[in-house]
């Protein structure tokens, strides 16, 4: 990361009038590919205790965006904070699910080991993994309906399987701030229903879940805020005022048919 970055964080975390119970704060975010821009000046406050979609077309930057917030990807320009502080400092209190085709999965380790690096902010780097971690680990792939295949190799799992082993990974962090990339894709229906009811009980537990979404038609059925995007920020609020057939159009340049629209939009 730049030392022009770091300055930005630091002005931005004098700034005032910026509550810390925001669990993210973005100002201005520019990140760019080989010198085309692929997010462009955004600004973003996700409420606490939410689950938030960022929903908008292929190549809009959606999935960029998560991975600039996680520093996974550098930015060019603007700031980011996690509840008031540079990620750096609060990096304990965020999980993160990535893209199934951003994992390894012909690595040699089981579901249960999967979930048990979930823990590793508890137990410490470099210390020894005992009995009642990997309990903890058990009791999480419970919660998501995996116990049974708690020593099965990651590889040996269909996608919605492995799907619900990173989820239960994310829940192990016993994080504040979860941020999930594209956790729906390519999942049967029963695992996405797993994986609603757990975003549902992390937000029953005061968290703040936000997830890269491509379903617009069950973003009101599954979230209660949005951030529609574009390269730029076209609009957020609450799904109820900002998920509309206008923002959607602009989003997606008039890319959307009427039975999508239609469908997307059916409270």
């Amino acid at each position: 990361m730049s030392a022009e970055i770091h300055q930005a964080d630091a002005a931005f975390e004098a700034r005032a009038g910026r509550p810390a119970s925001t669990p993210l704060a973005i100002k201005g975010l520019t990140v760019a590919y080989h010198r085309k821009p692929v997010l462009w000046n955004v600004d973003f406050q996700a409420p606490e205790g939410r689950l938030i979609a960022i929903v908008g077309p292929n190549g809009a930057g959606k999935s960029t965006l998560i991975k600039a917030v996680l520093g996974l990807v550098a930015r060019i320009g603007g700031e980011v904070q996690v509840y008031g502080e540079p990620l750096r400092r609060q990096r304990r209190l965020v999980g993160y699910v990535p893209q199934r085709s951003a994992v390894d999965w012909d690595f040699p380790t089981t579901a249960l080991d999967v979930v048990t690096m979930g823990l590793y902010g508890r137990i410490g780097w470099l210390r020894p993994v005992r009995r009642r971690h990997r309990e903890a680990a058990r009791h999480f792939l419970e919660q998501v309906g995996m116990a049974e295949f708690a020593q099965r190799q990651i590889g040996q799992l269909s996608g919605g399987q492995q799907q619900r082993v990173f989820l239960a990974r994310a829940l192990a962090q016993d994080a504040h701030l979860y941020l999930m990339d594209e956790p729906f894709a390519g999942v049967d229906a029963a695992t996405e229903q797993a994986i609603v009811e757990v975003l549902r009980q992390l937000r029953g537990q005061g968290k703040t879940v936000i997830v890269v979404h491509h379903d617009l038609q069950t973003v009101a059925s599954y979230f209660e805020h949005v951030l529609i995007l574009n390269l730029r920020r076209i609009a957020s609020g609450p799904v109820a005022e900002v998920f509309n057939e206008d923002n959607l159009q602009r989003a997606y340049g008039g890319r959307l048919a009427t039975t999508e629209l239609r469908g997307a939009l059916a409270r």
